[in-house]
């Protein structure tokens, strides 16, 4: 087995402060204490059901973080998903396509970013694999670039788009 070279999951933490709903999610819980607080209890515990939704948004949250993994090896990106019921999913380097970075100004500052992978691979031939929430995302797009061009030279491809024009 390949030695893993970075192994890392979404930040819940990052989340909270580098995202609208993360951000919107602690002032809804903030509000409900705030209000059970300054009211004196005036409204009973009504205030504090606010307080609980936004936990329990955490913890939905917290649950989807901790049900999905990734690990980069020199020759594929590893996806481990799920709490009980688990598949792994393994994309080859080579066949990697394309590494896109999206991030907003909140994420920028926040140091967080959204990385997407377009293969060729099985495992995206429904779709993109999206990790939302990545720490350090941007050196890990580029890590992860290097790796790819590392494993393309190493098993001699190269990549050929064909591109159909109508005249």
């Amino acid at each position: 087995m390949d030695e893993v070279r970075d192994s890392f999951r979404s930040s819940l933490g990052r989340w909270l402060v580098g995202t609208s709903a993360g951000l919107g999610t602690l002032l809804l819980g903030l509000a409900g204490f705030a209000v059970m607080v300054g009211s004196a209890g005036n409204y009973g515990p009504y205030p504090l059901l606010l307080t609980a939704l936004a936990v329990l948004i955490v913890g939905w949250k917290w649950l989807q973080v901790m049900s999905e993994s990734f690990q980069i090896t020199a020759q594929r990106v590893i996806v481990r998903r799920g709490i009980i019921m688990k598949s792994v999913d393994e994309i080859e380097l080579y066949r990697i396509k394309d590494v896109r970075l999206d991030f907003s100004l909140l994420n920028q500052m926040a140091g967080i970013g959204n990385l997407t992978i377009s293969s060729s691979d099985e495992t995206t031939r429904n779709g993109k694999l999206s990790m939302a929430h990545i720490a350090k995302a941007q050196a890990r797009r580029e890590e992860i670039r290097r790796l790819v061009d590392a494993a393309r030279r190493e098993r001699g491809v190269r990549e050929i788009d064909m591109v159909h024009e109508d005249f």
